[in-house]
């Protein structure tokens, strides 16, 4: 069997494989959520804007499934409004705000809101929190949204975008650290913050790691691999910082099949071998054009919803970096072992063994990603 006819016969198993794949989550970031929160004001006025993901925020409230399954907008904001003082008592038991370790005393303001992130519906919830004491002291910010030991997700961050006591900045809020005291979060904390959160983005978001694992699969040499990895980059930190300031915005309905369907061309390129060389020089302009798309990817993961948020440009930069780095640290890695492993006699196998999983997977996220009518 000639090696297309071979190559075919692969991929329609690919198929096969990905139509056998179980249900699974739209995204492969949907183990854990972030909370968002954009804190402001000065003395004893501070008031809190929360954007809570709608179904998680109406299961962890202890509410009747009707309420969290829930996915019109207008149903959801009944919903809200039902269930608001269930709502109030969850949102105000695990995220405070004190005044010189005072607590401060938390309203809600208005009627709730419900706007969508990527794909998912999130409540937007705005907090009056009236503070004792005199002028001159200083707030703390502290947020147990969404614990491990409520079993619906795990790893919750709250990121806190904060104008308070003539100090302006970002932190994440993480279980081992929750609380945010304002004069004590210096540049260097935050950028620490937003640069692992980068890192966990990338090690923990499959996608992006078997994008970059099919690029280290087909390279042919370490020239090759600075170049592929040099444009990718670019491309995607381009994309990124434009899509994270909110000069672009692209659906997530649009950028994660997209992203899918990266990684499956890639893998298949590597599947063809000879037959994928013979189009030249397309590996680089491909590699960019869908670095392009996965730095969209990235801007929806930390997930900012602010257009022009200029003071924001460290954590932006920071989160950026942390994803090289850890990228810069997995080519470290596995380069040295798949060029080991090219030198032997099995490399053509090795080649098939490892990208035939890799379309099947990507496959089953790139039709599992595409929105459907209800």
């Amino acid at each position: 069997m000639s090696r297309w006819r071979w190559s075919t016969a692969v991929l329609l198993l690919c198929g096969v494989v990905a139509g056998l794949l179980p249900s699974a989550p739209a995204a492969a970031h949907d183990a854990t959520t972030k909370a968002h929160a954009e804190v402001t004001g000065t003395g004893t006025n501070v008031k809190v804007v929360l954007h809570l993901e709608y179904d998680l925020l109406m299961k962890s409230a202890w509410l009747y499934a009707e309420a969290y399954e829930e996915k019109e907008r207008t149903e959801q904001l009944r919903q809200l409004t039902i269930n608001r003082d269930a709502v109030i008592e969850y949102v105000t038991k695990r995220f405070a705000v004190a005044y010189d370790d005072k607590a401060c005393t938390p309203a809600m303001a208005g009627d709730a809101d419900v706007r969508m992130r990527g794909k998912a519906a999130f409540a937007v919830l705005t907090f009056a929190y009236a503070c004792e004491g005199g002028g001159g002291g200083a707030h703390a910010v502290s947020s147990a949204l969404f614990p491990d030991a409520e079993t619906f997700v795990h790893s919750t961050e709250t990121i806190v975008r904060y104008d308070l006591d003539g100090e302006k900045g970002s932190a994440v809020l993480i279980a081992e650290n929750p609380t945010l005291r304002i004069g004590e979060h210096d540049r260097w904390q935050q950028i620490g913050e937003f640069f692992l959160l980068g890192a966990e983005h990338l090690v923990f978001g499959l996608d992006h790691v078997l994008f970059l694992l099919a690029l280290l699969i087909g390279a042919r040499g370490l020239r090759e691999v600075v170049i592929t990895a040099s444009a990718f980059t670019a491309a995607h930190s381009i994309t990124f910082l434009l899509a994270a300031m909110g000069v672009v915005e692209v659906p997530g309905e649009i950028v994660e099949p997209v992203i899918a369907l990266s990684i499956i061309a890639v893998a298949v390129a590597n599947l063809l071998g000879r037959e994928a060389d013979r189009l030249g020089a397309w590996r680089l302009p491909v590699v960019f054009t869908f670095g392009l798309v996965h730095g969209l990817g990235f801007a929806g993961a930390l997930d900012i919803d602010e257009s022009g948020s200029w003071e924001l440009l460290w954590s932006l930069l920071s989160f950026n970096a942390g994803i090289e780095a850890t990228q810069l640290v997995i080519i470290a890695v596995l380069f040295p072992l798949l060029a080991l492993l090219r030198r032997t006699s099995a490399a053509r196998w090795a080649v098939v063994v490892m990208s035939v999983p890799i379309v099947a997977v990507s496959l089953y996220w790139f039709f599992d990603r595409i929105p459907l009518p209800l």
